[in-house]
């Protein structure tokens, strides 16, 4: 008789894209609007809204989950 091995789960590869994981855990990353229509933001807006941005751990651990870590 063959051993059946456990598949593997796959990498979303469109959340591989928009997240990242941390050294120490957290998922990162980055804000929206951003793309279009700058000039009626504030300068300190659209530098507030380039840093990255940590998830909450709810959602966190979904992410993680379809990330396969």
């Amino acid at each position: 008789m063959k051993k059946r091995k456990m598949s593997k789960q796959k990498t979303r590869k469109s959340i591989a894209k928009r997240f990242k994981v941390t050294k120490g855990g957290k998922v990162v990353h980055r804000s929206h609007n951003l793309r279009h229509l700058r000039s009626t933001k504030s300068k300190a807006r659209i530098r507030r809204l380039k840093t990255p941005k940590v998830l909450f751990s709810t959602i966190a651990k979904k992410v993680k989950k379809l990330l396969s870590e």
